[in-house]
């Protein structure tokens, strides 16, 4: 039923992307903007397998094609990526993705936009075998994407404590909770956490990242409330004041 489910939000959230074309999206505001998408666990909280990062993955990618990034430069990471032949994702760690990013921003000239998901701590996000910190993103992102706006997401459990961090002028960064608080549907039967369902859900109806992360934001708040999740989660938004203006808008 969850894998139904998952398709049927693929198809409906494509034919709103298609209805909310404007002559900006259609001008192409994303085609020379680099992209990576990590799916960086496939472990539910208990252990035992689970799918929901990598759904997250394969359709987060999916909708920035929608949204008019180059398929060429929105690469791929999963911890499993030979389950996955369809999306051709690359392995997950860390030299991996700063090559990556290396490579798609020397091919791209406009803007960077990063998602992480997995599971998270104090110390950062979890990568396979290893902790992605927040330090190593930083240095990724200064040797990468540098000062072209950048749009960075962490859906994982304590990730706020990317946003110190990563603060600069130049980015806008989303992260599903707070440095000091869990998220919330990571388990085996979830086919995405309650962060990347938001995200998902909220792209179709925003015409810019600004409005996505509040609206994930009051997406999270609403899920948590109304299934009993406590203490919330609180997803954090940041964005510098360069950000603020730099950052397209798609409708």
């Amino acid at each position: 039923m969850r894998v139904v489910q998952g398709l049927l939000r693929s198809v409906v959230v494509s034919a709103v992307l298609a209805l909310c074309v404007s002559p900006a999206f259609a001008a192409g505001v994303f085609s020379d903007w680099a992209a990576v998408v990590v799916a960086g666990d496939w472990h539910a909280h208990d252990g035992s397998p689970s799918e929901a990062f990598d759904n997250a993955r394969r359709d987060i990618a999916k909708d920035l094609v929608q949204l008019g990034f180059s398929p060429d430069d929105v690469e791929q990471f999963s911890v499993r990526p030979d389950n996955y032949p369809d999306t051709r994702p690359m392995p997950s760690d860390a030299h991996s993705i700063a090559t990556a990013l290396w490579d798609l921003s020397n091919k791209t000239n406009t803007g960077c936009f990063v998602y992480f998901t997995s599971h998270g701590s104090t110390s950062g996000i979890v990568m396979g075998d290893t902790t992605y910190s927040p330090g190593e993103l930083s240095q990724t992102l200064d040797n990468t994407c540098s000062t072209r706006p950048t749009v960075v997401i962490v859906s994982a459990c304590f990730s706020g404590v990317f946003v110190p961090v990563l603060q600069a002028p130049n980015r806008m960064i989303l992260t599903a909770a707070r440095p000091d608080r869990t998220s919330f549907g990571c388990g085996s039967s979830n086919y995405y956490t309650f962060f990347d369902q938001c995200v998902l859900e909220t792209l179709p109806a925003s015409p810019d990242f600004p409005t996505l992360g509040r609206g994930v934001q009051a997406c999270v708040a609403a899920r948590e409330k109304k299934e009993h999740m406590a203490p919330p989660s609180e997803p954090q938004l940041w964005i510098g004041a360069q950000a603020e203006t730099s950052l397209p808008r798609w409708r």
